[in-house]
């Protein structure tokens, strides 16, 4: 896997005619997935809202003046109930989100409990929960957490646009640590900010260019939420939002590239091209934290009309 991507090489790639990205993505693609196949996750939030952070995005932002109420963290065992109605779904995978800056310590027995708890169920694990210093992810990894949730966002240049409380430097900071613990990385970033093409590919080319790559990939396109500094911003193109994809998918041969946020402004048609271009991965159910997500009933309508199934347990890797 290549590792060592130039900004020239990423831009020629992203600007080809179409048809003949999407051809060079969907051969890249075959080589290492099974074309047919799609990873589910399942996501929670497991504390919402208060986040003293200020991305310009999110609704959990205690800055951001969207009125999203804070809650407190969920208890263990109202987290597994979850969690087994995801596995009973078909999510393979279970997703917990915390609105912090970074775990406090009188959090990190129930985080644990849940990690726990969640792969005594035969999931794999996820966690996002902001920064994390060297003795958290230390713990994490012995509870058995499978993979880190940590999104850079956007590129170096635009993030501080859209975040000032933290930096750049700092999200891989925290990659970098998740990373040398051997807990398996997940990270992408968001589309629609107002960010250029040249960030996006710029966004795609610092994961392509870490020491490995990260496991998992989500691309989302921005929900506009109302009061947030965002609310107003202009709707990704379709076809644009495919381009993106389809680089992610050459950059990244062996990454999943899941479809995350923003799922339901997306026609079956975009859908349908995004799986074509490299997609690979989704989360289901009806909320993505405090979003709107397309339910398991449309998912499976579009499944069916594109042949496509759900990837079964510990099949995860090439075709």
């Amino acid at each position: 896997m290549r590792t060592d991507w130039t900004r020239n090489e990423a831009e020629a790639i992203y600007a080809q005619p179409l048809m003949d990205l999407l051809f060079q993505a969907q051969t890249v693609h075959r080589a290492h997935f099974d074309p047919n196949r799609v990873q589910m996750s399942r996501l929670l939030s497991v504390k919402t809202g208060g986040c003293p952070e200020d991305c310009s995005y999110c609704s959990q932002s205690a800055r951001n003046g969207a009125q999203l109420s804070a809650s407190k963290l969920m208890e263990v065992e109202r987290v597994l109930a979850e969690a087994r109605k995801a596995k009973a779904a078909g999510a393979t995978r279970y997703c917990m989100g915390a609105a912090w800056r970074s775990p406090k310590e009188r959090d990190m027995p129930a985080i644990e409990a849940m990690v726990r708890g969640v792969r005594e169920l035969g999931m794999e694990t996820c966690m996002t929960l902001g920064m994390l210093d060297e003795d958290q992810v230390l713990r994490l990894k012995g509870a058995g957490l499978d993979y880190y949730n940590h999104n850079i966002d956007t590129s170096e240049s635009f993030y501080p646009e859209i975040i000032t409380t933290r930096s750049f430097a700092d999200r891989l900071d925290t990659l970098d640590r998740v990373r040398e613990a051997g807990i398996k990385v997940c990270s992408g970033g968001i589309l629609g900010m107002g960010e250029a093409v040249g960030d996006r590919i710029d966004m795609l080319l610092a994961l392509a260019t870490l020491p490995e790559h990260p496991e998992s990939v989500p691309i989302n396109m921005l929900i506009p939420v109302e009061n947030t500094p965002l609310a107003d911003a202009a709707p990704v193109d379709p076809i644009d939002f495919v381009r993106v994809v389809a680089l992610g998918r050459i950059l990244m041969p062996r990454s999943y590239l899941r479809l995350s946020a923003g799922r339901t402004g997306m026609s079956d048609e975009m859908q349908a091209l995004c799986f074509f271009a490299g997609a690979n991965s989704l989360f289901m159910g009806d909320t993505l934290l405090t979003a709107a997500n397309p339910g398991e009933d449309r998912d499976q309508k579009l499944f069916d009309k594109l042949g496509l199934r759900p990837e079964a347990p510990g099949s995860e890797g090439a075709a």
